[in-house]
């Protein structure tokens, strides 16, 4: 449960708003004057009816107490989640209980959703003592699995082949032909429900197009996709660890398993990336009694944003349920609403950060990056002048380079400011490319957890 007194920031409302439009139109909406009839509980309900254009304004309640994450209803005609009415309303109870007092039970209209969420979470946590779901027939399933694991091998036989004749006709012609090449090849693969093989095939399409020095490029990316191929061609010689790091690769489902790990989880980061066609959000959560690291993984379709939205900086009771030799997770059960406090993950220097990142590609070759958390670090102009940024070790013995994303982000700049020449702490991505700050924070305790991506 919330306690009364403690109230999420503005920042860590502004972070659940689906893109920088209804940012903005939440922001105008954060004030008192368009709001009546508001109010809030311990358990994470909180409500308010916003005037609008029309004769009657609209009716707006959050859930930021759900089982599985925050949740919104609001009568606007707004597809986007959450809407800028709960974006508003969020940043007027962030304001404190003279906005938002309050109150022992929500009006009824705001009580009928909310008790339907409790009852569909009643429903679910009830459903394993219910009567069994009709068993699965096993042999039917791993006829699907052969017919699957056949189509993959045919997909990866035929990305063989063109990646033998793309390196004897030279890299050349990969500019030339364009990115329809790349496209056309992706969709095979994708035929071949091989969607790990599809996604790594298109990402070689925009290397032509990436400036000086993409042949290298394109030609490290095309041997990491040959190792791949080769990989799950002969699958049956490799051990069992890196053979099921090769199915992940490739696109097959690894279900989660054992018991949920139930920890008060402190979120680190959430950020979107999107394809044009799918939204892709990312939380790290960091577990302050497991020492855990876990990233949730959720999705949003044809211009809609993910429905999980778990604010950086506050503490998650809740459980998650791992997946074998992955970093994946997914929320099990949250336990209340999402809290202030949590204590921090210990943090590393810029040259253990790069010897953790070494240990986990023996295990696997195509992973990008790893979490680390970074701390005593300065952030720093590249010694060469070449117009990059670094994260400098306090002692100036060693340094991570940003990666070129990073240098480009706003949040470079709010880490630069947080730091003013001072060390800080930085949690972010270490990888080939180098270091993607996601957030930080100062040594002090107590310290605000700052995010760095938008």
């Amino acid at each position: 449960m919330t306690q009364q007194g403690v109230r999420w920031t503005t920042d860590q409302v502004l972070a659940l708003a689906p893109d920088v439009a209804s940012r903005k139109a939440g922001s105008k909406l954060g004030t008192a004057g368009p709001w009546s009839g508001t109010g809030s509980t311990d358990e994470g309900a909180v409500w308010g009816q916003c005037k609008g254009s029309g004769s009657r304004p609209y009716l707006t309640v959050v859930d930021i107490g759900g089982a599985q994450g925050a949740a919104y209803k609001c009568s606007c005609p707004s597809r986007k989640f959450p809407c800028k009415h709960a974006l508003g309303l969020l940043l007027l109870w962030a304001g404190g209980t003279a906005q938002v007092p309050g109150s022992a039970a929500a009006p009824d209209w705001a009580e009928e959703w909310l008790a339907g969420r409790r009852e569909r979470a009643e429903r679910q946590r009830a459903a394993p003592q219910g009567a069994p779901a009709a068993p699965a027939d096993p042999e039917a399933a791993r006829r699907r699995a052969e017919r699957r694991a056949q189509r993959i091998t045919a997909g990866a036989t035929e990305l063989e082949q063109r990646l033998t004749d793309l390196l004897r006709g030279g890299l050349a012609q990969a500019e030339q032909a364009g990115y329809g090449l790349w496209e056309e090849t992706a969709a095979r693969m994708v035929d071949a429900q091989a969607p790990g093989l599809a996604a790594r095939v298109r990402d070689l399409g925009a290397i032509p197009g990436s400036g000086p020095g993409w042949p290298a490029r394109l030609l490290e990316e095309c041997a990491l996709l040959h190792l791949l191929d080769r990989g799950w061609l002969r699958q049956a010689e490799l051990p069992e660890e890196l053979a099921a790091t090769v199915r992940s690769r490739v696109g097959l489902p690894a279900s989660a398993t054992g018991e949920p790990l139930r920890d008060r989880w402190l979120i680190l980061s959430q950020y979107d990336t999107s394809d044009g066609h799918l939204t892709t959000r990312r939380i790290w959560l960091y577990g302050t009694e497991s020492g855990r690291t876990v990233l949730l993984l959720s999705y949003g379709a044809a211009g809609r944003a993910p429905s999980l939205v778990l604010p950086p900086g506050l503490t998650l009771d809740a459980s998650v349920s791992g997946r074998p030799g992955s970093l994946r997770a997914e929320l099990t059960e949250q336990f209340g609403a999402p809290v202030a406090g949590g204590a921090r993950p210990a943090g590393v220097d810029a040259g253990s950060a790069l010897a953790r990142y070494g240990d986990e590609l023996r295990s696997d070759p195509w992973l990008e990056s790893w979490p680390v958390t970074l701390t005593g670090v300065v952030p720093a102009h590249d010694a060469d002048g070449g117009g990059g940024w670094q994260l400098a070790d306090a002692d100036g013995k060693s340094a991570l380079p940003l990666t070129p994303a990073a240098t480009a982000s706003p949040g470079l700049w709010r880490l630069v400011a947080l730091s003013g020449g001072s060390p800080v702490t930085v949690f972010g991505d270490c990888g080939h490319a180098g270091f993607r700050p996601l957030s930080a924070w100062s040594g002090t305790p107590d310290a605000p957890l700052i995010p760095l991506t938008d």
